[in-house]
């Protein structure tokens, strides 16, 4: 391969009840990348938007991604990327993911599937590092792996794809920012046991659900009583859009990733569509722009194409 192009998508991280650890791809929308070796080495980029995203390897998340996977590969190797932003920075559904995951991808397509896809998410990581000063991977490994992702241990690295049922999802996105550096710093570094006994067990209920195809025991477990009380003053409207998308009829739902957007899991497009409605609804009465987006789950993750 001489020339590719990626297609990475947003996802959603924490998944209501499972901060850091669980995580799913999405079908729409997904960042726009160019790859190819080159004869300069290290990492060259280029903007093909107008985010004004920086352009130096060290301090933008692509290339951060890039240059440790450099470490693993003969001196002199360079890669030359340009990158459409089409999930904006700052949106909650993982937009320096996809440009830390999708270079990774592509630059392992053009060496001819040298690394595994566990050490992907390895080098990616350090992109996340740059956007939010952690490692954390519950954006990055269903971007790579696709579908819904159970991140066990980041030290070492454990993945557990995990089997999930048909799902819609629906996210609104209010035009606000929301830093996950900011979001972090807002969070206790405490919690009381009885709030951790109740947040293992929706964890825990959550993937029984998706694993067994149990509606129900993902719309029961779709709980957060640790991060969202905290994050949730973050985004105007958040109680108001959650109880009326229950009303809607959406299994359950909640802040994506560290916000502002928030997501909706609904078991037929058509009550997918509903909660878009009432999404829409919300934030039309309160004055604040917004993006929607119905779709579904993602279960390839980061795809190349050759150009």
């Amino acid at each position: 391969m001489s020339s590719i192009k990626i297609y990475a998508p947003a996802t959603v991280a924490n998944v209501v009840c499972g901060f850091d650890i669980i995580g799913f791809a999405l079908q729409d929308p997904n960042d726009e990348m160019y790859m190819r070796l080159s004869d300069k080495p290290g990492v060259t980029i280029r903007n093909l938007d107008d985010y004004n995203l920086p352009t130096e390897p060290e301090k933008n998340v692509a290339g951060a991604a890039l240059l440790a996977m450099l470490e693993q590969l003969p001196p002199g190797t360079g890669f030359e990327v340009e990158i459409r932003k089409n999930i904006k920075p700052g949106s909650g559904i993982g937009s320096s993911a996809a440009s830390a995951a999708g270079a990774v991808v592509g630059a392992n397509a053009l060496l001819d599937n040298k690394f595994s896809r566990e050490d992907l998410v390895r080098f990616a990581m350090f992109g996340e590092k740059v956007a939010s000063g952690v490692k954390h991977a519950d954006n990055i490994a269903p971007c790579i792996y696709g579908g819904f992702t159970l991140i066990r241990s980041i030290f070492p690295l454990d993945i557990i794809p995990l089997q999930a049922p048909p799902l819609h999802v629906t996210v609104v996105h209010p035009q606000i920012e929301v830093r996950t550096s900011d979001a972090r710093s807002i969070l206790k570094q405490k919690v009381l046991l009885k709030d951790a006994i109740r947040q293992w067990g929706n964890i825990a209920g959550l993937v029984a659900g998706l694993t067994k195809g149990d509606y129900a025991l993902i719309g029961r477990s779709l709980e957060d009583v640790i991060i969202e009380p905290v994050r949730s003053i973050l985004i105007p409207g958040f109680d108001e859009v959650k109880q009326k998308c229950a009303e809607a009829g959406a299994l359950g739902g909640g802040i994506s990733g560290s916000g502002p957007s928030v997501f909706m899991l609904s078991e037929s497009q058509s009550t997918a569509k509903q909660v878009e409605k009432v999404m829409a609804e919300v934030y039309t009465r309160i004055g604040i722009d917004f993006h929607t987006y119905v779709t579904t789950v993602n279960n390839g993750g980061a795809r190349v194409e050759l150009v």
